[in-house]
């Protein structure tokens, strides 16, 4: 019999653009998830709608206390500070006061939270390059702990002083080389430089302000620990000059934030899970460095913590809804969500997982994900291997703690209510969804427009 004669394909080349292979394989599979602690997610949808923004304050007090742990069995006096710019949901905050963190704000409008939720003064540091001659007066009189970011601010604080019933407490910030890129230094004082040192003996030989403290922010999502062994360092070795030049012990050391979370970073090789340091590694590289500075061991400082993201990213969940499949004009397939960029902000910079709730076959394939808005630039995921998925399915986009519900933004849709999951697995809502009223509520209308 006669063999049929096969058709010709002619061979082709096709870029792998995702899930490239590495040294260590590569996974193509993965599981719904269809609980956050023990919850069904359809059932908080059914409840609550979709989207959805879910806090677990059961991940909230693992994820400190992992990271207390590291820290305090490695040096004597540690102290965390909350950064509320990475999420003041008022509910947030507190669970992370009720553990013991002081709160740290870069604004009036954040310091005014703080004395709202509860802190001391004593224990609010306040931050960042713009502080309004207001926000300095009330800090003072809170026994607030100011931390100066340039010269000006230190002006306008000794002329306050001269009147002021209480003598100011203040840090200074410091930038510096710590050996990545971009070096942070816009914020504070060089050290490299000497203006950093300036900055100190300015503050010692006017006598008006308290010199209690040195502070650094080296930058964000810093993955080398052994750059904050650097800054320890260096901020360590300012100690020692106001030690021996002034025989003045400076209180605390403030290594700022910047941990990294385990998201994963657009551009990355390798999934942020696989790399993103452990809190052992930076508390290793932290506590090393003052320990093994010429700071006399008898009057060791205070060793202040600012984490935000590595503490409140994996506690955060975002679930929402298919729109509809789309075919692009290449044939690739797209999905639309009702998940948009301005509701999940750090979609600018991180490749965030979306998963499935429903259960999914085997098969997946390269799409691209969209957002409702009617903008081009509404991208969440610009490649990512996901099964097919149809009209009102579900997906979870995990590790959305940091910064989404503090940089998200009222356009074009109603930002959706933020769920609290307690330790006895009862649901709270700690925000309320948007509505109309809502957002007209501070607009007035002229009487020829009535």
């Amino acid at each position: 019999m006669k063999k049929e004669k096969k058709v010709f394909e002619r061979p082709f080349i096709k870029k792998i653009t995702i899930n490239v292979p590495n040294k260590f394989g590569k996974t193509t599979s993965f599981y719904p998830l269809q609980e956050i602690d023990g919850i069904k997610i359809k059932e908080m949808v059914e409840k609550y709608g979709s989207p959805l923004f879910i806090i677990s304050e059961q991940t909230i007090i693992n994820t400190y206390k992992e990271a207390y742990r590291a820290f305090s069995l490695r040096y004597p006096k540690v102290q965390f500070a909350w950064s509320y710019k990475t999420n003041y949901l008022d509910a947030v905050c507190r669970i992370f006061h009720k553990l013991g963190s002081w709160a740290e704000v870069v604004s009036g409008f954040e310091y005014e939270k703080a004395l709202r939720n509860g802190i001391s003064g004593d224990k609010i540091i306040f931050n960042g390059p713009y502080k309004t001659k207001e926000d300095l007066i009330k800090a003072i009189e809170n026994n607030s702990l100011i931390h100066i970011d340039n010269f000006d601010e230190m002006y306008t604080l000794f002329e306050i002083a001269e009147n002021a019933k209480k003598l100011p407490k203040v840090a200074i910030r410091v930038n510096m080389d710590t050996g990545i890129y971009p070096q942070w230094s816009r914020f504070g004082f060089n050290y490299e430089n000497g203006e950093a040192l300036e900055a100190i003996q300015r503050i010692m030989i006017n006598k008006k302000l308290l010199l209690v403290g040195l502070h650094t922010h080296i930058g964000t999502y810093i993955m080398a620990p052994w750059a904050y062994a650097t800054a320890a360092a260096k901020l360590a070795h300012l100690w020692v000059l106001v030690k021996n030049k002034f025989n003045h012990n400076i209180e605390y050391i403030d290594i700022g934030g910047g941990f990294a979370s385990k998201n994963t970073l657009k551009g990355a090789y390798l999934p942020g899970t696989d790399t993103c340091p452990t809190f052992e590694q930076y508390a290793d590289a932290i506590t090393s460095a003052i320990i093994n500075s010429n700071i006399d061991i008898e009057n060791l400082p205070l060793l202040i913590l600012e984490t935000g993201r590595a503490l409140i990213d994996d506690a955060g969940y975002l679930i929402g809804s298919v729109v509809a499949n789309k075919k692009l004009p290449d044939g690739k397939p797209a999905l639309i969500i009702n998940i948009g960029v301005n509701t999940l902000f750090t979609s600018w910079w991180y490749n965030h997982q979306i998963i499935p709730v429903q259960e999914f076959p085997l098969y997946s394939e390269s799409t691209v994900v969209y957002g409702p808005l009617c903008m081009n630039i509404d991208v969440i995921r610009e490649e990512i291997q996901l099964p097919p998925l149809k009209k009102d399915d579900l997906i979870v986009i995990p590790r959305v703690g940091a910064y989404n519900t503090t940089q998200w933004l009222q356009f074009i849709t109603y930002r959706p209510p933020v769920i609290l999951i307690d330790t006895n697995k009862n649901l709270h809502v700690i925000r309320e969804k948007e509505n109309l009223n809502y957002i007209s509520s501070l607009e007035k209308l002229p009487d020829h427009l009535k």
